[in-house]
Order: structure tokens, then C-alpha cells, then sequence
């Protein structure tokens, strides 16, 4: 069975109580133990137990999403590369970036897809044109620019 570093790929792992503490942290990611207990019908302990196996097994993460103009990161970028031979190596490189935010494989015009966050200009042109391009087997790049920040939401349930 296809695998991916969270394991089987298109195995439902999570049952309907995993799935409701999953989007009460959604609504709210401060939200206590005791708090979520409630919601669910299990008790405290049951309910730190389930949430550290799901952080514990890569299910989920719990973070504190940041506006980046808010916080000093200036420019923020999509960029599509297209890749010669194998991706696992180039996806590697990009993802051990400290200004890329989000990589994915795709199929389609790009091979690979990351999203970038840097303080300036400046630092962008450095990621893309000495970082990325630079990686062996990188055939080309296009830089996305983002202008505004129209929705950035994180709350789309379970499913």
C-alpha cells in the first residue's frame, strides 16, 4: 500500500470522537482539556491522551498562525519548479529551506509547489534564484508574488 510520512495513504484512521477534538482545536486552539471533554463525552485524561496521539502520530499539529506582514516578513511567494529527472532530492533541498513555508509534489505544469516567506525582496530573490535554482536536476522556476492576503483560514473541519 502507497505510503506517506503520516502513513497509508486513504486510510481513515480517525473516529468520530478524534474527529470532533480535532475541530474544536480548529475553533480554538487554546481551548483546555476539560473544555474539549465536554464537548466530546469523554473525561480530561482520556481526552490529553487522544490529543498528544494525534501530535504524536503527525495528524496534527497545534501552532499559532501569525500574520506575516504583522510580524516582519514583508514578501511572501508561490513558486512553481519544474524539475529534471527525480523529485524526491529537489523536494528535500526546498523543504529544508528555512523560508519555505509549504511544499507539495504536483502533477501539471510544475513538478513541485512552495510557498515562501521572507522579510524582503531581496531575500526572495536570494531563496529563488541562488537557493532554488541552483539545485541540481531544477530545470526552471516562476515566482508568484502575493499582493494581498485575501483568506488564510485553517478551520475546514475533518471531513
Amino acid at each position: 500500500m502507497p505510503r506517506n510520512d503520516r502513513g497509508p495513504v486513504g486510510t481513515p484512521r480517525l473516529d468520530a470522537t478524534s474527529r470532533l477534538i480535532i475541530e474544536a482545536l480548529q475553533a480554538d486552539g487554546r481551548a483546555s482539556y476539560a473544555a474539549i471533554a465536554k464537548i466530546v463525552g469523554l473525561s480530561e485524561a482520556a481526552v490529553r491522551q487522544r490529543v498528544q496521539r494525534l501530535l504524536d502520530t503527525g495528524v496534527m499539529q497545534i501552532v499559532a498562525v501569525t500574520d506575516p506582514l504583522q510580524v516582519g516578513f514583508s514578501r511572501q511567494a508561490m513558486i512553481g519548479v519544474r524539475v529534471e529527472g527525480e523529485l524526491d532530492g529537489p523536494a528535500e533541498a526546498i523543504s529544508a529551506l528555512p523560508q519555505v513555508a509549504y511544499v507539495v509534489t504536483t502533477a501539471g505544469s510544475f513538478d513541485i509547489l512552495c510557498e515562501v516567506v521572507c522579510e524582503d525582496d531581496d531575500e526572495l530573490l536570494d531563496v529563488v534564484g541562488r537557493r532554488i535554482r541552483a539545485l541540481p536536476g531544477v530545470a526552471s522556476t516562476e515566482t508568484f508574488v502575493y499582493l494581498k492576503l485575501n483568506k488564510q483560514h485553517y478551520n475546514w473541519g475533518t471531513r
